[in-house]
């Protein structure tokens, strides 16, 4: 079987050829080029990459054209920035090969001391609770959103996915999930990348992906009538009438205005944990 492998790439020309040269046998990289301004494409073009010129900007431009223009029946996503090594991707591949998974997530780890610089502080926490907010809105039992992963691609295709930018991967889990997908993961070591992360490496670039990540999150779709009533604990059961002599006086109905310091909290509740990862 042969697995197409997806490479989002902006200037990543130190880069490629290591993750080029480490692509195992039956995986068969796309580079997927946004706009580079170095030798990006004619390098993945010389080690035998097919090179895809993607003219409109964003990270999940690149991933979705690559998307589109596969052809194998299982696809991998992953960086082209020697963050990952491409010989782990049987890791995420072959759990959706046997059918154990709809959609494997690689988890990244650190391996060894002194590799915290690989991943910065304000990326690591801004993660988990993103993850931590996957969990509690659509139960996705994950603890990172890695950009190492494998699915079908005719159902990622089928999956109403419409952000373009740093939100695309967001996106794809949370659509998966409301899919009714079995989503997994596994851990992958994650290495020093080659160059300044686009996201983690600027302010800039951190805002947007926070701003693009909410943006997903906002989209999410609330359970309908009949989910929710299949779910909803059993009504108690109705209260004994009371002696006709004495009838039980009707309740005072509670002022509307009540209820409006609770859903102001609920609202600023839901929006704190991301106002940590804007401010990191």
């Amino acid at each position: 079987m042969e697995i197409d492998v997806v490479l989002p790439c902006l200037n990543e020309a130190a880069a490629l050829p290591w993750v080029l040269s480490r692509m195992p046998n039956g995986f068969r990289p796309i580079v997927a080029d946004n706009g580079s301004t170095d030798d990006s494409a004619a390098i993945a073009a010389a080690h035998g990459a097919r090179v895809l010129h993607v003219p409109q900007r964003g990270f999940g431009a690149a991933c979705h054209a690559g998307l589109l223009a596969a052809s194998s029946d299982i696809v991998c996503v992953m960086d082209a920035d020697a963050s990952f090594d491409p010989g782990d991707l049987p890791l995420v591949a072959d759990p959706v090969i046997t059918s154990a998974a709809d959609l494997m997530l690689g988890r990244r780890t650190l391996p060894g001391k002194g590799a915290k610089g690989t991943w910065p502080l304000h990326a690591r926490i801004g993660n988990r609770v993103l993850a931590a907010e996957l969990r509690r809105r659509v139960g996705v039992p994950v603890r990172d959103l890695g950009p190492m992963r494998a699915a079908r691609r005719e159902a990622l295709l089928a999956l109403p996915m419409y952000d373009r930018r740093f939100g695309y991967p967001l996106e794809m889990v949370v659509r998966a999930a409301e899919a009714g997908w079995r989503i997994a993961e596994t851990a992958v070591p994650y290495y020093p990348r080659e160059g300044k992360s686009k996201v983690t490496g600027t302010l800039g670039g951190t805002v947007r992906a926070v701003r693009d990540m909410r943006r997903v999150l906002a989209s999410i779709a609330m359970p309908t009538p009949a989910q929710a009533g299949a779910s909803a604990p059993a009504p108690a059961p109705a209260a004994m009438p009371a002696p006709a002599a004495m009838p039980a006086p009707a309740a005072m109905p509670a002022p509307a205005a009540a209820e409006a310091p609770f859903a102001m909290e609920a609202h600023f509740a839901a929006q704190a944990p991301f106002a940590t990862q804007a401010s990191s």
